[in-house]
C-alpha cells in the first residue's frame, strides 16, 4: 500500500498507534480534503475500540502534539501516544539494577576521563 496518489479532492494520511508495549499498529486512510485529527481518528475501523479512550491519549502530526481539531494534509502522520506507565530516568535505573553493569552513553564520555 503506501504511497499511492489519492484522488482528486482527497487526501490520504498514515494513522499510528500502539495499543500496548510491544505491539505496533499502522493504517493508511483515504479522506476527503479539509479533514481534521479527530475526523480521520474516526474514520479507521482498526482504531474504533480505542476511542473512548481518545481523551487521555495524546495525538500528533509528525511528533508534534496537536490538538484534534488540527486540519490534515496530504502525506500527514497521525501518531496516537499513550500515557507513560514509568518515568523513563526510572525505567533506565531498573535497566543498570537488571544488567548490573555501568550503563554508558555514546553521547557523554565517562566523567571526560581518558585512559593513559
Amino acid at each position: 500500500m503506501g504511497l499511492a496518489e489519492p484522488r482528486p479532492g482527497r487526501i490520504r494520511v498514515e494513522l499510528v498507534w500502539s495499543p500496548a508495549a510491544g505491539d505496533v499498529r499502522h493504517a493508511w486512510l483515504d479522506l476527503p480534503e479539509g479533514c481534521t485529527v479527530e475526523q480521520g481518528l474516526n474514520a479507521c475501523a482498526e482504531f474504533a475500540d480505542q476511542l473512548p479512550r481518545l481523551a487521555e491519549l495524546a495525538v500528533g502530526v509528525w511528533g508534534r502534539v496537536q490538538p484534534l481539531s488540527h486540519g490534515l494534509r496530504d502525506q500527514d502522520r497521525i501518531e496516537v501516544y499513550r500515557p507513560l506507565t514509568v518515568d523513563p530516568k526510572e525505567a533506565r535505573r531498573q535497566r543498570y539494577h537488571a544488567r548490573g553493569q555501568r550503563i554508558v552513553s555514546r553521547h557523554r564520555p565517562l566523567g571526560g576521563k581518558t585512559s593513559r
